[in-house]
């Protein structure tokens, strides 16, 4: 809802005018999943925490800096969303509408998906997967985020 409100509100105006306003949202979004990534590597040193020993709230704070920074979320928020917008109608309104639509879609997509890892978690917890895992996430999120800095 953050990326469809800064939207309604003129973030696509802004992007569209300025250029390196729209670059530095790009390096800004590669930044945060090669900090997550980096942040993943360097877990790697501390001894293994028990299974579902997260905190909510840390857990809730990196899914949204994760989404903040997640390029295609604002790009779709700011570039594809304000096509649905009819023009002569409540302009703010209608798009604050179909981010919530969106919103519903992807908390059904993201429970489904949470669901099915919740099933799976007795393979990942074992500790030569997990720390697996840790090292193929921890690196697939700093090239993601050299890519999308870079615009590759």
């Amino acid at each position: 809802m953050i990326w469809t409100t800064a939207a309604a509100a003129g973030l696509s105006a802004v992007l569209l005018a300025n250029p390196h306003a729209s670059t530095l949202l790009r390096i800004a979004g590669g930044i945060v999943p090669a900090g997550l990534g980096v942040s993943t590597l360097v877990s790697l040193r501390r001894p293994a925490a028990a299974p579902g020993a997260t905190r909510s709230g840390r857990a809730y704070t990196t899914g949204l800096a994760t989404n903040l920074g997640n390029p295609k979320a604002g790009m779709f928020a700011v570039s594809l969303l304000p096509q649905f917008v009819p023009a002569d109608g409540p302009v703010f309104l209608s798009s604050v509408a179909l981010g919530l639509l969106w919103d519903a879609v992807t908390g059904a997509w993201y429970l489904l998906f949470t669901w099915l890892v919740d099933r799976g978690r007795s393979l990942v917890t074992r500790p030569v997967v997990h720390r697996r895992l840790q090292v193929a996430i921890g690196c697939m999120l700093l090239c993601l985020g050299e890519a999308v800095a870079t615009g590759v």
